[in-house]
């Protein structure tokens, strides 16, 4: 295999070079087509390069023919050893091991047998007295006889000699190494172990180089079971190809795949054969359904087949192929009329009505209206069961019986099988089959169902779909039912699209239309839209009002899946209220409620709503497995959805790290880019501001503002008002109190007090008085800023709301750590960092520690004498860069900043140190670095106890300017 097969184990060869820095060998076994081969190879190459780069390597990679050839292995293994190793021994060694090797004639005898054993010895002690040795055996099991016992006698001697040995044994699926003993005493014996779903699908991608269709994916990683050869021959194969990937498809084989897998099979009676097709032609096959399918003596074919390896039934009567890949060969190795055969006597044999219909499709490939209607029915049975896959496959299926005569009928099959497989997350399935309708059908009515489905198809990416509306729009003219659908889409992409105002006059014409046709879904569906924009658009009252008028035409929260999205937004309206143990309850038991029943798109909205809410709420660990769910809930579809990329980047916001938190973010930021998606633009651009103000320095907080500018800038062209657009707007005024911008800092606070009406969420007042406090704090004005820190967090106590409390308390700390207020700092701080860690909010523990350390820092210092004014993250930074000779215009490139704030910033700073020139500055922070003592010496020496460069320029400056060691221009 390619040396790209590393995919996924990468993890096992780094254990095997660990072992080997403390074992004499390891012995990599597993089935074949694992990468045992591979990875004992990779494993040789690395070492040869790095730890032992002057070793001797001795190969040997026996074939299953070579393994009746005595000494065979011995030849190849000895092929690199130089003659004079040979020459050096004694007569009698050297000329049994001349004969061993085919240069004498053959070893006879016990004596010349263990000859050859010492001379072999003797030869691996003679090399390793001049460097490190090697030995590489791949394919174990075939070495030959004679070569094995000689390696079983060496190997068993080499102690306290620098040779190590890598070797590879295939063995069958759970079963043992049966030659350990040709590897040195305590070599670690290492599983291949099959790789994971996403690891074949990355591998096969890398292989082939494009990304094969979906169904065909999965059906390689049900049959490869994790096999990289397995994996890639199949890969290969279905790209080669040439039948549509259509329903009733079958993954191709290739024969020099198929043709190892079933050497025992094709030696199998012909009755057993038969038996062995029957088996891998059903979905869960038995010994009752087998011999209900008719087979003679399914028992005693089975029992042949166990002998040869290939298939068993268990004390329970299920049956089992030895692996996947053995039922795949069996199946496509079999004539397709054969094939049709095992699917009628399964038909007649098998009760459950979705399996039944599969067969008797697949047993009858004919247009057949019978034939038809029972595939129709199977589908929408799987559907009410919560199969929305097998019912997908099985409408599509009866769309392609249905006879010729009966357009109408094929047209209503297809449509029905675009929406189930919408409802599995088979994109292109749906896409195909609506899209067949949309070109052939002379009806208005099912064209326009036809666009539906293309837009319901499209998830978050409607920005595009204006066209698509307007078309089903003129096809739906005259029809009121179908106008309402249309006119409630496009309340859905304007909602998406941030056209808010457009988005409300189409939820109320749908709402209205779908009245006048008597359509209660449609109805429901449109008010719930319009609640859910007047909810963005800060008419909290009107979106309660819709959202109890289109509950009350369910019959209120315990009605049914048309509730569902009813439920999921009165919890967020209620979460947006600080109402969060309430929005908590909802959403936990709606994903009760909904189960397996849901499609993707409703399970991926319910997940994001909850991770939402445990992160408010500050269930933060919680919060990533709900995110990680989202995430899951994508595998098994064609769908990759920003809102799953959002609800991980909130939960590592919480509960993870503020770097995996800032990439997750970028992330949802381009996948809502992509999808022109406004919505959850807005919100993955407000995490990633919240990311960078993580780190609390300069450079994040210039990255947060850039984010939670556009923030600003969306919500104001969306005419947004809701109450998580102004926690955003207090988030960019604390990032630019700490870029000192503190104008600025207060214009976008004034700007959110003014978009406030009514009696708003406690939460959002507490965020304006954290940024308000912040802000006094930047003005010079500890005490003034201080007061209303405390007032935010006097709120947030009386609120559910652990996170937001922790970021105050922070704020509160660092406030009063700057205004040498320690003991009041102190206790803040201690709170903050006991709270974090309590709800698992790293982050911000993170941050809570970091400020402990600086007030640490500082006590040690004011014992040892002051050293000078306490400065804000920013004003040390600047001060920092001017001290070491920066011009404004280079600290302002450096920091991500304006010239102005550089220049406002270093006036505050002058006034800190009681100076007026930057030569003073430079002066009076040299002082000041002297005067704080060992311990701030200390604090600003790095690892390797020097002093920082910027701490040695300031302390070695003469009078003049100053420069810090780093060339000028090449500030980054």
């Amino acid at each position: 295999m390619r040396i790209r097969s590393l995919i996924g184990r990468r993890e096992l060869l780094e254990v095997a070079r660990t072992e080997l820095t403390t074992r004499p060998g390891v012995l990599f076994y597993g089935p074949p087509g694992i990468g045992r081969s591979m990875l004992a190879a990779a494993l040789v190459a690395s070492l040869a390069a790095t730890a032992l780069p002057a070793c001797t390597v001795l190969r040997c990679s026996p074939a299953k023919d070579d393994a009746g050839l005595p000494f065979v292995g011995l030849v190849d293994l000895f092929a690199r050893v130089p003659e004079s190793c040979v020459e050096a021994l004694a007569p009698e060694p050297r000329a049994a091991l001349k004969a061993a090797l085919l240069q004498g004639r053959e070893p006879e005898g016990d004596r010349d047998l263990l000859a050859v054993r010492l001379a072999v010895l003797d030869v691996l002690r003679t090399l390793a007295a001049t460097g490190p040795v090697l030995l590489a055996v791949d394919d174990l099991q075939w070495l030959d006889g004679p070569s094995a016992e000689v390696l079983a006698f060496a190997v068993r001697r080499l102690d306290g000699l620098d040779i190590r040995m890598v070797a590879a044994e295939r063995v069958a699926d759970g079963e043992q190494p049966q030659r350990p003993h040709c590897c040195p005493p305590d070599t670690a014996e290492l599983p291949v172990p099959p790789l994971t779903d996403d690891e074949v699908a990355h591998l096969v991608a890398a292989d082939v180089g494009a990304d094969l269709p979906p169904a065909v994916l999965r059906a390689i990683q049900g049959a490869a079971a994790g096999n990289p050869s397995y994996a890639l021959e199949l890969g290969q194969a279905a790209l080669r190809d040439e039948a549509p990937v259509g329903f009733g498809w079958t993954l191709p084989v290739p024969r020099r795949l198929r043709n190892p897998l079933l050497e025992q099979v094709r030696s199998l009676p012909e009755a057993a054969q038969r038996t062995l097709l029957v088996t891998s032609a059903a979905a869960h096959p038995s010994l009752t359904l087998l011999r209900a399918a008719g087979l003679h003596d399914p028992a005693g074919d089975l029992a042949e087949a166990e002998r040869h390896g290939v298939a068993t039934a268990d004390a329970g009567g299920t049956v089992r192929f030895r692996h996947p890949m053995v039922r795949a060969a069996v199946y496509a190795d079999a004539p397709v009329n054969s094939r049709r055969q095992a699917h009628a006597l399964l038909a007649r044999a098998v009760t459950e009505p979705v399996e039944q219909a599969r067969h008797l499709a697949l047993a009858h490939p004919h247009e057949d209206e019978s034939t038809a209607r029972t595939l129709m029915s199977a589908a929408e049975s799987a559907r009410r069961h919560g199969a929305p896959d097998a019912a997908a496959e099985l409408a599509a299926l009866a769309a392609h019986r249905t006879p010729g005569d009966r357009p109408a009928e094929r047209a209503d099959r297809l449509l029905a099988a675009a929406e189930f497989a919408c409802d599995a997350g088979q994109l292109e399935e749906a896409e195909r089959a609506a899209g067949s309708v949309l070109s052939e059908s002379g009806s208005a009515r099912r064209r326009v169902r036809a666009r539906l489905i293309l837009l319901r198809n499209a998830g978050q990416a409607l920005e595009g779909a204006h066209a698509l509306i307007a078309d089903g729009l003129r096809d739906a003219e005259g029809d009121p039912e179908a106008e309402a659908w249309l006119h409630h889409w496009a309340a859905v992409r304007g909602l998406l699209c941030g056209e808010l105002g457009d988005a409300a006059r189409h939820a109320r014409r749908a709402a209205r239309q779908a009245a006048a046709a008597g359509d209660t879904d449609t109805r429901i569906g449109a008010l719930a839209t319009l609640g859910r924009v007047q909810s963005l658009a800060g008419e909290a009252v009107a979106a309660d009002a819709a959202l109890e008028e289109a509950l009350a035409l369910v019959g209120g929260v315990h009605g049914g899946p048309e509730s569902w999205g009813l439920i999921r937004m009165r919890a967020i309206l209620a979460l947006d209220s600080d109402r969060v143990t309430e929005a908590r309850d909802q959403v936990v038991e709606l994903l009760a409620a909904i189960g397996e029943f849901a499609g993707v798109e409703e399970v991926l909205a319910t997940l994001v709503a909850l991770t939402r809410i445990q992160v408010r709420s500050g269930h933060c660990r919680e919060a990533l497995q709900a995110a990680a769910r989202c995430s899951s809930a994508l595998t098994e579809t064609d769908v990759q959805a920003a809102p799953a990329l959002y609800a991980a980047a909130l939960a590592a916001t919480a509960g993870g790290t503020a770097e995996e938190a800032r990439h997750l973010a970028e992330q949802a930021v381009r996948a809502s880019e992509a999808d022109g998606d406004r919505l959850f633009l807005l919100r993955a651009l407000a995490v990633l501001g919240q990311a960078e103000l993580l780190s609390g320095d300069p450079r994040g907080a210039a990255a947060a503002v850039d984010a939670l500018q556009r923030v600003k800038e969306l919500g104001e062209a969306m005419c947004a008002a809701d109450p998580p657009l102004l926690h955003w707007y207090s988030d960019l005024a604390e990032a630019l109190v700490v870029l000192g911008e503190t104008d600025a800092a207060g214009a976008v606070i004034r700007e959110a007090h003014a978009r406030v009406s009514g009696d708003p969420p406690g939460s959002v007042l507490a965020a304006l008085e954290r940024a308000e406090g912040l802000r006094e704090a930047g003005l010079g004005r500890a005490k003034e800023g201080a007061v209303r820190l405390r007032a935010a967090v006097d709120r947030l106590r009386q609120l559910p709301l652990p996170v937001e409390l922790v970021r105050t308390l922070i704020a509160l700390g660092a406030v009063e750590r700057r205004s040498r207020r320690r003991s009041a700092a102190r206790a803040v701080l201690g709170e903050a960092l006991e709270t974090a860690t309590r709800i698992g909010a790293a982050p911000l523990a993170a941050r809570a520690r970091d400020e402990l350390a600086r007030l640490e820092a500082g006590d040690r210092s004011s014992e040892a004498g002051s050293g000078g004014p306490d400065l804000t993250p920013t004003e040390a930074r600047i001060a920092e860069l001017v001290g070491g000779g920066a011009t404004n215009r280079e600290v302002a490139a450096e920091l991500f900043i304006s010239v102005k704030t550089v220049e406002g910033t270093l006036s505050r700073v002058y006034r800190k140190f009681g100076v007026r020139s930057r030569t003073a500055l430079a002066h009076a922070m040299a002082v000041a670095v002297l005067a704080s003592g060992a311990a701030t010496v200390a604090a600003d020496a790095g690892d390797d106890g020097q002093l920082k460069p910027q701490v040695q320029a300031v302390m070695t400056s003469q009078p003049g300017r100053v420069r810090t060691p780093r060339a000028r221009g090449t500030l980054r």
